[in-house]
């Protein structure tokens, strides 16, 4: 008896460490595994054309028959990401006064970030807010937003009149946004010094097909396909866009204001 009890004790004795030692290696197997790095949809466009570059001679004699040969480039243009070129046409009539035109195309390009989302996300935001700024200018009146058709993945034109002590300037800004790209058109008229006023629904069919002439110009310099057609992980380096400081439409016009071009030309 004495021995039953003394194997029985010892037998107790070792299933705790036996039981002790299994679980141990049990909860040790269980490892959480590694989650997968995060990714976005890859941008569709890598890069820009060059912004004086992307309309017809023939939309430029139309749109600003004056203006010379060549446009003039933005200061801030980053090739990959930012470009932007303008004209300006002055038909001098003499004592009849003169027709006046401004043109300037502005482009941004947004790269997919895992910080920021994905181009095309980002780009929609930017169109957004170029679109409402166009319809918030300080002494615009008869403002109107109109929605396009068959531009880009959207786009809009906003046309309002502004008034200036050189005569009464017909603007129209035209936004769309291609992929992850965003492209900002503004054009404007004014008859100085007696002439007659531009049409404004005139103004407003040329805005538009300079529009689709620079969609077509940011396809055509990516190729049929784009950058990119499937999901990748993005670059860590910041967007071009990350922040501008001003959007190329806002900036476009406070610099070098039609006016003071037209006054400085007449």
């Amino acid at each position: 008896m004495i021995t039953a009890a003394c194997s029985s004790d010892s037998g107790d004795s070792k299933a705790e460490p036996g039981g002790s030692s299994t679980q141990s290696a049990g909860s040790g197997s269980s490892q959480p595994s590694a989650s997968a790095s995060p990714t976005v949809r890859a941008a569709a466009y890598g890069k820009l054309p060059d912004a004086c570059a992307v309309l017809s001679k023939k939309t430029l004699t139309d749109l600003v028959p004056k203006s010379g040969k060549s446009g003039k480039k933005g200061s801030s243009d980053e090739p990959s990401s930012r470009a932007s070129c303008s004209w300006n046409s002055l038909d001098n009539n003499g004592v009849k006064g003169s027709q006046f035109r401004w043109l300037n195309v502005s482009l941004l390009r947004f790269d997919s970030d895992v910080t920021r989302g994905s181009g095309d996300d980002q780009a929609h935001t930017y169109y957004a807010r170029q679109v409402k700024d166009a319809q918030a200018v300080d002494g615009a009146k008869s403002t109107k937003a109109i929605p396009l058709s068959g531009t880009g993945a959207e786009a809009t034109a906003v046309r309002y009149d502004l008034k200036k002590k050189e005569g009464l300037f017909k603007q129209q800004t035209v936004v769309a946004r291609v992929e992850n790209v965003v492209v900002t058109v503004d054009y404007n008229g004014a008859g100085l010094a007696g002439e007659k006023t531009p049409d404004a629904d005139d103004l407003t069919k040329a805005a538009e097909k300079a529009l689709k002439e620079v969609v077509a110009s940011v396809s055509s310099a990516n190729g049929a396909g784009g950058a990119a057609s499937s999901p990748a992980s993005p670059s860590k380096s910041a967007s071009p866009s990350g922040a501008p400081s001003k959007s190329p439409s806002k900036s476009a016009s406070s610099s070098a204001s039609p006016s003071e071009s037209a006054a400085k030309d007449s």
